[in-house]
């Protein structure tokens, strides 16, 4: 388990968002709109809305597809068309059939009688329409709406949108004709829901995810979150493709090992061991073995991975030597985030000694990690018939329970972790906090000012207090904690600094006085130290939407998946990133939504 004694700095950044997500989707957009761009975090509204245009084809009847890549705007105009070939009869009783050239010579002018003709034709040829789409002959219908847009004096949107419903129908369905007729659409009334809506569909049909995740965002936000269908679709898409582009990532990435602060963090939760003595004649597996542990002494940690690598190819002389470097190279693969050829490491190491401990408590970490906690917990039972004294097995089956939400197993295995060993810190923070978590606020607090009495010098307990501090809003209380942790972090060499007291306190500064500029400039402190903290990145992303600094957020999004550490690290850094594109593009095609998306942001906040 790594050694973050509480939530993790992203989780709590994401739990946060959760809790205030709609108001803060629309506040940043009303926000970010003065700069031209914006972000939206998706939701599902529980709001059920019909699908039914009031004056045509209901939109039920188009079925969910995948996109296309649509080469035509909205705005840019009605894509051309065939010409009419209807005739002059009306053996349908459909109204007047018109040549093209009779069209074409009716007048224009509102003020004479043959253009109100021509509208009054126009709205019963769509009335028919509507009739034949009603009772799916959509091949009619189609052909009644095209009457309709010839004949009328003025365009009307929902004749173009109608006749997309159409082609949604046709078998096969016609999904470029429905791109063309919503372009149109929009062209004429661009807040037409439904036609962004069908374009969206069409588009996610043809494979152009994102154009359809653009329309179904933007649709969305129109309906002021009211519309489930549309919420789903736009959150499907945007999982489409974020999936997607992780799976091109992963497909041609190189395995690399995350940020300094994760590193220390994950091995700081493992009491240090005695280094094996090397043989009298130690063979080439041996030293390099004993190079590993002392590149991992001095944070090397590439080195020392590159090392372990070494020593397991050529093989340490004893059977411990063989188990240590099995564990070594088996730990770095599960920082990697490669959790099953971390087991296969972690079982070749039990293979070759069981009695080393660490190695099954390390497999439990990656049993969890593969969603197996009933393996991890084997595995513990296993790690005390072999050493029932380890304080190290107690604290990290504490962390299981502590993860899974089961805060009184938890404090009993911190409690025997303490008895067994009271000189480890991370043992007294997390007690403390799941002492908290059992609503025990004044033990939890006394354990957290015993610990930082104890470990004066230790920048965890001050940060951890802070946390909790802050989860008070204490916000003065907690700002000093996090202050005193930043001055015990400074002590240390630049390249083992713990970044996080920072990040909290950036948190803090934000929460309690909506100070951005003050909140960046400590993240980028942060980064400044650690360029790869994924808690720094992630919550300068945020803090760069509050001010509308959207290409900053954009980067960082970036980074944050470039830094992942696993799978769902990575696709949730994506899907930021283009929900945050997604709600740009909608502020600038829609920046007069601004003052009614601020006053929406109020209503849902209050």
């Amino acid at each position: 388990m790594a050694s973050s004694t509480s939530a993790p700095l992203s989780e709590q950044i994401s739990n946060f968002v959760q809790h205030h997500q709609r108001a803060i989707a629309v506040t940043s957009v009303a926000v970010l709109a003065a700069s031209g761009v914006g972000y939206y975090l998706y939701t599902s509204s529980s709001a059920q809305a019909k699908d039914v245009h009031e004056q045509g084809p209901a939109a039920t009847g188009a079925k969910k597809h995948k996109k296309k890549k649509n080469k035509k705007k909205a705005g840019e105009g009605a894509a051309e068309k065939p010409k009419e070939t209807v005739q002059v009869e009306d053996e349908d009783g459909l109204g007047p059939r018109l040549t093209d050239e009779e069209i074409q010579a009716l007048p224009t002018e509102r003020s004479l009688i043959p253009v109100q003709e021509r509208a009054a034709m126009a709205a019963t040829l769509k009335q028919k329409g509507n009739a034949s789409y009603q009772s799916r002959n959509f091949s009619l219908a189609v052909e009644l709406y095209t009457r309709a847009i010839a004949i009328s004096p003025t365009p009307e949107a929902v004749f173009y949108s109608n006749r997309a419903a159409c082609y949604v129908n046709y078998s096969p369905p016609q999904h470029q004709k429905v791109i063309e007729d919503c372009n149109e659409a929009l062209r004429l009334d661009k807040n037409y829901v439904k036609a962004l809506n069908r374009r969206a569909g069409a588009h996610e049909a043809l494979g152009d995810d994102i154009d359809a995740l653009h329309d179904f965002t933007a649709a969305t936000i129109l309906d002021r979150f009211k519309n489930e269908t549309s919420a789903q679709a736009m959150e499907r898409v945007l999982k489409k493709v974020a999936n997607k582009r992780m799976l091109e990532i992963l497909s041609t990435r190189e395995p690399r090992l995350p940020s300094m602060t994760f590193i220390s963090s994950y091995l700081a939760a493992f009491r240090p061991h005695p280094k094996l003595v090397l043989p009298e004649n130690p063979s080439s597996g041996d030293k390099a073995l004993d190079l590993a542990f002392d590149a991992l002494e001095a944070a090397d940690y590439q080195h020392a991975f590159t090392l372990a690598n070494e020593a397991v190819e050529q093989s340490p002389s004893t059977t411990r030597g063989k188990a240590e470097a099995l564990n070594l190279r088996g730990t770095f693969k599960f920082i990697l985030g490669e959790a099953t050829a971390a087991r296969v490491d972690m079982l070749a190491s039990i293979d070759a000694d069981p009695t080393l401990t660490q190695t099954w408590v390390k497999i439990a970490s990656v049993h969890m990690e593969l969603n197996d906690s009933d393996a991890a917990f084997a595995a513990f039972d296993k790690a005390l018939e072999y050493n029932k004294d380890d304080p190290d097995i107690y604290y990290h089956r504490g962390q299981v329970h502590f993860i899974m939400g089961n805060y009184d197993a938890a404090s009993e295995d911190y409690e025997k972790s303490v008895a067994l060993d009271p000189n480890f810190v991370f043992t007294h923070i997390q007690l403390a906090v799941a002492k908290y978590k059992q609503g025990n606020i004044p033990q939890s607090m006394a354990k957290f000012r015993a610990a930082m009495r104890q470990f004066p010098q230790s920048s965890e307990p001050q940060n951890y207090y802070g946390e909790l501090l802050l989860d008070q809003q204490r916000f003065q209380d907690a700002v000093e904690k996090f202050d005193r942790a930043i001055e015990l972090e400074r002590q240390k060499p630049r390249l083992r600094m713990n970044v996080l007291p920072l990040v909290n306190k950036a948190l803090t500064i934000y929460q309690w006085k909506q100070d951005t500029a003050a909140a960046e400039a400590l993240c980028r402190e942060a980064l400044e130290i650690d360029p790869e903290c994924d808690a720094a990145v992630g919550t300068l992303a945020q803090f760069s939407l509050q001010i509308g600094k959207l290409e900053t957020a954009i980067e960082m999004f970036k980074k944050g998946a470039d830094i992942a550490r696993t799978a769902p690290d990575l696709e949730n850094a994506l899907t930021y990133q283009y929900a945050t594109q997604a709600q740009m593009q909608f502020v600038k095609e829609y920046p007069e939504m601004a003052t009614q998306l601020g006053q929406m942001a109020r209503s849902l906040a209050g």
